[in-house]
């Protein structure tokens, strides 16, 4: 497979987009005309304190009352209050890949070049991105195509380890009646889901997940952005020892593609919807790698 990374973009040299520009107005427009019910289904995960994490680059969700009604009372209070109007506020400690998240196109580097070849060096600051940052991924409002791997290779769930193949996901396109357009975003359900927050250990232990392969396969139709309902969207342990991380280099460095991790798929498959209205709008923390998103899909 020929390396792209030193080449510019197909929407140009100066582009921090990238298969963000497949999100058309006429994508837009028919997503969003195709919902008939009004049925929302919500396909993250909540947040919260012992919520997996990839250690050591990912640090644990820290919650804590900032400021409690107690103490917040007794301060107006002093200054002549007489209504007792008590707030409570959180501070939080996180990184943006915490629970259900969207990767930003910087998060991820093949050697020392980001996508559209921006150089690493110029980029990446002690205080974040100076470009690629998450505040340039735009309202995603698109066709989103359910790809049940587990329910099409009649399982509960695939296995860590196991590779989701292009063979895998036309099966599963087959099985949902439905073909993939550029402008689309593919949801991966491998099952591994059902791990998440309640056994953390197994979760993160490996996962099934997509190859380079499966993900080029994927993006040469034009999908917008791959998601998945594990940690990482691709195999892990991949099956070549001595490649890392390769589908997050492929996809976020060399084609401009966005990850979208540790989704909620099982409603959704249960209701045998296979394609609806997917909603996401990632939240702009200039300068990010990510953010967690509440994406959902309508009927």
């Amino acid at each position: 497979m020929p390396n792209l990374i030193h080449s510019h973009s197909q929407w140009g040299p100066t582009d921090q987009v990238g298969a963000g520009n497949l999100l058309t107005v006429e994508k837009r427009i028919a997503a969003l005309t195709s919902v008939r019910q009004g049925r929302i289904y919500d396909v993250s995960h909540e947040i919260f304190m012992g919520a997996p994490y990839m250690a050591p680059n990912q640090t644990p969700f820290l919650m804590s009352i900032f400021g409690s009604w107690r103490d917040t009372i007794k301060r107006r209070r002093k200054l002549g209050a007489t209504n007792d109007a008590g707030t409570n506020l959180e501070r939080i400690e996180m990184t943006t890949h915490v629970g259900t998240h969207i990767d930003a196109l910087g998060h991820f580097s093949n050697g020392d070049r980001l996508y559209n070849n921006n150089a690493a060096a110029d980029v990446v600051t002690d205080w974040g991105l100076d470009r690629l940052g998450i505040e340039h991924v735009p309202p995603m409002i698109t066709r989103g195509l359910l790809f049940d791997v587990a329910g099409a290779a009649g399982s509960a769930h695939l296995s860590a380890g196991q590779t989701v193949t292009p063979d895998h996901l036309k099966r599963a396109a087959d099985a949902g009646g439905f073909a993939v357009e550029p402008g689309d975003i593919a949801l991966i359900r491998t099952g591994w889901g059902r791990y998440y927050g309640t056994d953390n250990a197994r979760y993160l232990e490996g996962e099934p997940g997509l190859d380079v392969p499966a993900a080029k396969w994927l993006i040469d139709q034009g999908i917008a952005a791959i998601g998945a309902d594990t940690m990482a969207v691709e195999v892990l342990p991949n099956p070549d020892r001595g490649l890392m991380m390769p589908v997050h280099r492929f996809a976020l460095a060399e084609c401009g593609v966005y990850l979208i991790e540790n989704l909620a798929l099982e409603e959704l498959a249960a209701g045998r919807v296979h394609a609806g209205c997917f909603i996401l709008l990632a939240t702009k923390f200039r300068g990010a790698t990510g953010a967690p998103v509440r994406p959902v899909v309508m009927v």
